[in-house]
């Protein structure tokens, strides 16, 4: 949905959104114009989604909070340590069910939320598909490494999506079967090499099945 990079026709930004399924949105990128740009290029039925989960409280993922307004009612996940003016924003929607995120917490049948982790306070989800588990990250701020060994609790990894932020240990994703870099990874194009039959180019716009 939100990317730093986009496919022809859709519209990029320095942030990351995902929409999981039909019903789960991940994060919303860095402004709402965008985000909904590219939702209404994709042919997105915003009252399909019930729950949005955002990662941490950096800008570059909750700048298009906004678009929670236009949603049904929605259960938004949010860490415990949430930014405080966020989490009074978003208990202004009258919409929206505010639930905050400590611990590992289901969101929905086969996604869970790794709770909070580290500094920062950022959680990732967990998405359970009939090859694997496959790691969704917004930025990965305390370490892809520790985030996927909390993910291997629950199965085996078949996939990781989105930010990783730092990263350079490119030995830990020998054997992942989908490897999605996407906004601020930066060795990007340095994975995509290494890894070129399970690497795919993440960009706004672009939609795969797992």
């Amino acid at each position: 949905m939100y990317d730093n990079e986009a496919r022809p026709g859709f519209k990029s930004g320095w942030g990351f959104s995902c929409l999981i399924g039909e019903n789960v949105l991940f994060d919303t990128g860095a402004d709402v114009s965008t985000l909904q740009y590219n939702m209404q290029k994709m042919k997105i039925n915003l009252q399909e989604i019930e729950a949005v989960v955002l990662s941490h409280a950096h800008g570059d993922h909750t700048g298009g909070i906004e678009i929670v307004r236009q949603l049904g009612d929605v259960r938004v996940f949010v860490p415990a340590s949430f930014f405080t003016p966020l989490k009074r924003k978003l208990s202004r929607f009258r919409n929206v069910e505010m639930v905050e995120v400590s611990d590992t917490t289901e969101i929905e049948e086969g996604i869970i939320s790794t709770g909070e982790i580290g500094r920062i306070g950022e959680q990732s989800l967990i998405v359970h598909t009939s090859k694997g588990i496959v790691i969704v990250t917004g930025c990965s701020h305390p370490g892809l490494d520790t985030i996927m060994n909390i993910a291997r609790r629950f199965g085996t990894i078949y996939g990781v999506v989105g930010g990783f932020h730092g990263f350079d240990k490119l030995e830990i994703l020998r054997g992942v079967g989908m490897i999605v870099p996407c906004h601020c990874t930066r060795l990007k194009k340095r994975i995509l090499s290494v890894f070129p039959k399970t690497s795919l180019q993440c960009a706004a716009g672009f939609v795969f099945n797992i």
